[in-house]
């Protein structure tokens, strides 16, 4: 990859991943970024947003991009309306549910729970829990036993202050799960366990077929492990200069940090002809 040298041509559809690509480390979107969504509709290119948040963190920034496309929350398992209504969604299976909370607690980490719209947890005192407040813009429910909530799983997470014991586990959750579940490390401090044979790649897919938008035509960007597989569906792909080495290895083309109005830059330099 000559991430200077090339540049998309026909794209038809940005989807961007939110999180250290789309908003700033406070989880707020530039005005660069507002102006580069604002410049993509002008120029007929649609744009969308794939992430590991529940549906109830996407809505003020569907609100503030004023966007009119489908969206994918939880890592793509499930597909929303910017008004939040589901289109499609699916459940972690029960039995590999409960083996990832074990397995989670097993490792030591913080393990929360998001079901029946809800996000669940027993420590509301623990690790990021803070950040993800504001991230989402919801308040934990507490419980004393998860386990009740395993038939209803959309997504679960470890979480943890020791980002080097997080990737350890997600390489051995991962294949203690192997194919019953996707399991991926969303941020340094977050292991998301989301549906089987379901990631930000199908949403890229899913969205192709929707729109009938050939996936060639279709641009990413993003900055962790559970983006990849975004950029190996879509024809083009921007990785954040914030992004581990192996992000910007899977992509076309790296742009600046999240903190440096990556995006924008990236919307100038790679998709706007």
């Amino acid at each position: 990859m000559d991430a200077g040298s090339r540049k998309a041509s026909g794209i038809a559809l940005v989807i961007s991943d939110v999180d250290g690509t789309l908003v700033t480390d406070d989880k707020s979107l530039a005005a660069s970024t507002i102006a580069a969504v604002k410049r993509l509709r002008a120029a007929g290119i649609g744009f969308s947003i794939a992430s590991a948040r529940p549906p109830v963190g996407l809505r003020a920034l569907a609100a503030e991009l004023a966007l009119d496309m489908p969206m994918g929350a939880f890592n793509g398992a499930s597909v929303v309306r910017p008004d939040l209504s589901t289109i499609e969604e699916r459940l972690i299976p029960e039995a590999a549910a409960r083996e990832a909370l074990q397995r989670l607690e097993a490792e030591g980490l913080d393990a929360w729970v998001f079901a029946e719209g809800a996000w669940f947890l027993r420590d509301p005192d623990g690790p990021y829990t803070d950040l993800e407040r504001r991230t989402i813009g919801a308040e934990p429910r507490v419980v004393a036993d998860l386990g009740t909530l395993m038939g209803a799983a959309s997504k679960i997470v470890g979480v943890s202050r020791d980002h080097a014991h997080l990737a350890a586990c997600e390489a051995r959750i991962g294949a203690a799960l192997s194919e019953r579940a996707t399991v991926h490390r969303s941020q340094a401090y977050y292991l998301d366990v989301t549906p089987p044979g379901l990631d930000k790649g199908q949403f890229v897919t899913w969205m192709s077929r929707h729109l009938g938008i050939p996936p060639e035509r279709i641009a990413t960007f993003g900055d962790a492990g559970n983006d990849r597989p975004m950029f190996a569906r879509s024809g083009f792909s921007v990785a954040m200069g914030n992004a581990e080495e192996a992000v910007k290895a899977a992509a076309s083309a790296v742009t600046e940090s999240n903190g440096a109005d990556g995006f924008a830059h990236g919307v100038a330099r790679f998709i706007l002809p």
